[in-house]
């Protein structure tokens, strides 16, 4: 796996833990100089329907921007596909590759970790209808959860006060946001 920094250096990952049922894993880098800070996951308030949500990755990489993409969106409800208890269903819109970004709260701390959207040919082919902001991230507890089991202690914060603009949150994941290439 290779892993291009924010400042566009090129590292080599590899997979120390992963998770199939919540879609997560954890990666090691070799000679991490280079990566940003660890970004915080939320320690409170509960994540709300309708809270505001900003996704940073690398959606569609070859096709749109070679560079980091930002959406904004809303928390849409507090559980994934089939009433999924560990993810969150998120109105901002996500593409391949927006897979393993953070998902941000207003005061860019991690509330979840994108997983993927719903196959809209699919369902308008069931319903007629096509769906859409219909998208998902693993819940920042789990993320937790999942981190803290492999030895990994989280940075945590409280998301308080005025909210950040969409741009600051931007600033805020810029320099600890990466982009993943597999090389298989």
């Amino acid at each position: 796996m290779r892993v291009r920094t924010a400042g566009g250096r090129e590292l080599t990952g590899t997979v120390a833990a992963s998770d199939p049922e919540r879609d997560l894993a954890l990666l090691a880098v070799q000679g991490g100089s280079g990566l940003g800070p660890p970004l915080p996951f939320r320690s409170g308030p509960e994540l709300r329907r309708g809270e505001g949500v900003v996704t940073y990755g690398f959606p569609l990489a070859g096709l749109l921007s070679s560079g980091p993409t930002l959406t904004t969106g809303e928390v849409s409800a507090l559980a994934g596909l089939r009433d999924n208890p560990r993810q969150f269903q998120i109105s901002a819109p996500v593409q391949p590759g927006n897979s393993g970004g953070p998902l941000l709260d207003r005061s860019g701390n991690v509330v979840g970790i994108v997983v993927s959207k719903l196959n809209a040919q699919r369902v308008a082919r069931s319903t007629g209808d096509i769906p859409q902001n219909v998208n998902f991230a693993v819940k920042g507890t789990e993320a937790l959860d999942f981190l803290r089991r492999n030895g990994v202690q989280p940075r945590l914060a409280h998301s308080a006060g005025t909210a950040r603009g969409a741009d600051e949150v931007g600033e805020v994941a810029h320099p600890s946001t990466v982009f993943l290439r597999c090389m298989r």
